[in-house]
């Protein structure tokens, strides 16, 4: 008798370009209307059949969940693609602007984020930390090269860009926040 592998198999290349495809499908139609957004015009807009959809996400909050980690997940890659790619203060920059783009994402499906059973705050529980790993090694890094202040934590550079999209109501707020990215690099610089 043959023993079961233990070992999962990896999802085929074009069952990993449907998932994304659903997700930035999704995230569109979540943001135009809702949580209760179709989820057969999403599988149709997406270029795959309801099966397809249903076979990735089983239920409509798997996908509101799916679509709020996948932008968790690209913002933790970006930092270490940013980290490989530039300088430790330019890479620290990029993610934060980066940063505040998924900032007001976040705001933009925070209505389909609250129709989850249990409601977002265990989705944001995760993302905390995964945001505030990314945010650290960055900040470790720039330390480390000389263009950052010893004395500076990094979750005070998150709690200032969170704190602008709580503050800032208008639709201005994103064009703010972006401007503060700059002012908190230039004021995290070394004293000389």
């Amino acid at each position: 008798m043959k023993k079961p592998s233990t070992t999962a198999r990896k999802p085929r290349i074009d069952a990993l370009r449907n998932r994304e495809r659903i997700l930035e499908v999704a995230k569109a139609a979540f943001t135009r209307q809702g949580a209760n957004a179709s989820l057969d015009e999403i599988a149709k807009q997406a270029g795959v059949g309801a099966g397809t959809l249903y076979r990735h996400f089983p239920t409509r909050d798997e996908l509101i969940e799916g679509v709020y980690r996948n932008e968790v997940e690209k913002l933790a890659a970006a930092a270490a693609r940013f980290a490989e790619t530039m300088s430790p203060l330019e890479a620290l920059r990029a993610w934060m602007l980066l940063l505040v783009d998924y900032i007001a994402a976040k705001h933009i499906i925070a209505p389909a984020l609250n129709s989850v059973v249990g409601g977002p705050s265990r989705l944001y529980e995760g993302s905390r930390t995964t945001i505030q790993g990314a945010i650290d090694e960055l900040v470790r890094r720039a330390k480390k090269s000389g263009d950052l202040r010893r004395d500076l934590d990094a979750f005070d550079l998150l709690r200032a860009l969170i704190g602008a999209s709580h503050v800032g109501s208008g639709a201005d707020w994103q064009q703010s926040a972006r401007r503060l990215v700059d002012i908190l690099i230039a004021g995290s610089r070394p004293v000389k």
